[in-house]
């Protein structure tokens, strides 16, 4: 018998759509039910030569954001996502969008080299790849007999 990992949030954010689904067609235009700020999605990648980072950031640019790792390698990467402000008065009939500031962090394992983290940001999408550094050869210490 194996063991199986739980996580009690899995699939949550679908229900809280389905559940506002549930709303808007009993009450058009109404009121929305939302959980949270802006959550960027991301996606981790291990190869052979490095660890991939690629953050979905629609609506951002490069100055938007903020990457860092600190000495207990812990990469962060925050930003914030702004409202859309305009004059005009609009009747919204339904908000999907969102917005407002946001911080996802990622324990980084120890065969990596945080002093070349390379980043770029493209069509929304940020990419960030890390080098893994060569697997440190054991030392060998010859000892005399005496």
């Amino acid at each position: 018998m194996g063991i199986i990992k739980v996580d009690p949030f899995r699939g949550f954010d679908t229900m809280m759509r389905r559940v506002n689904e549930v709303f808007d067609d009993v009450n058009r235009g109404g009121i929305r039910f939302e959980i949270g700020d802006f959550t960027p999605r991301v996606d981790v990648a291990d190869t052979e030569k490095s660890l991939t980072f690629h953050a979905e950031l629609p609506g951002l640019t490069k100055e938007d954001v903020k990457i860092s790792v600190t000495d207990g390698n812990m990469l962060t990467i925050r930003g914030e996502k702004k409202r859309e402000e305009k004059t005009e008065e609009k009747n919204f009939l339904r908000v999907e969008r969102s917005w407002g500031s946001f911080t996802r962090s990622f324990a980084l394992p120890d065969n990596l080299d945080t002093d070349s983290i390379s980043a770029s940001f493209d069509n929304g999408v940020l990419n960030i790849e890390i080098a893994k550094k060569e697997p440190a050869k054991p030392k060998e210490l010859e000892i005399t007999i005496k």
